[in-house]
């Protein structure tokens, strides 16, 4: 095969034979015709609450939506502060001031209460994704059975056990679990 220069046009031919739906990381500081060059290649952006300023429910339909990622606060950690607490116990110094302004996103774009539960944070996040018009939405397993944790905290190695903390619960019981099934719900817009 004839390799493509520079434009992803090997991937994008590679997903098309395989039926695969392709996400470009556009997260943080890219270059402002990254999403221009994705677009036109059929790549989805990727939409992150905890990034995007703009309402969900203007963002691109050719996108993937979602409140966080494996490298990123969950929400519960964000939530409550612990996920700062957790980067300074390994001797991180984190950006409190960027975190505190997320939280402030979160609590103000949901309209919620400084000191709601975590579970009611969750949720408020994901019902403001729902909003996306996005192709693909979704919620991680961590926001999905409440963890504090997120599974990687780059700068971390070898002082935390990055890629391989357990969720509380096993996956086989998650499905007979209230917040995934709610979680579920709210991403179908199927919530009562």
């Amino acid at each position: 095969m004839e390799r493509a220069r520079g434009s992803g046009r090997g991937g994008a031919i590679e997903s098309h034979r395989a039926g695969a739906t392709v996400v470009g990381e556009d997260l943080g500081t890219v270059e402002d015709d990254a999403r221009r060059t994705l677009a036109r290649w059929n790549v989805l952006s990727y939409r992150l609450l905890w990034f995007e300023e703009s309402d969900p429910s203007t963002w691109p339909p050719a996108s993937l939506a979602a409140v966080t990622t494996h490298d990123l606060p969950t929400v519960t950690g964000l939530w409550d502060g612990s996920d700062l607490a957790s980067q300074r116990r390994v001797g991180l110094a984190p950006n409190d001031a960027s975190t505190r302004a997320i939280r402030e996103r979160l609590r103000t774009a949901a309209n919620l209460a400084d000191d709601a539960p975590a579970e009611e944070a969750i949720l408020a996040a994901h019902r403001t994704i729902a909003r996306a018009p996005s192709r693909l939405v979704t919620v991680t397993l961590e926001d999905a059975v409440g963890e504090a944790e997120r599974p990687n905290m780059p700068g971390a190695d070898g002082r935390r056990p990055n890629w391989s903390l357990a969720l509380r619960a096993p996956l086989e019981t998650l499905e007979a679990e209230r917040l995934p099934r709610v979680l579920a719900a709210v991403l179908l817009g199927e919530e009562p």
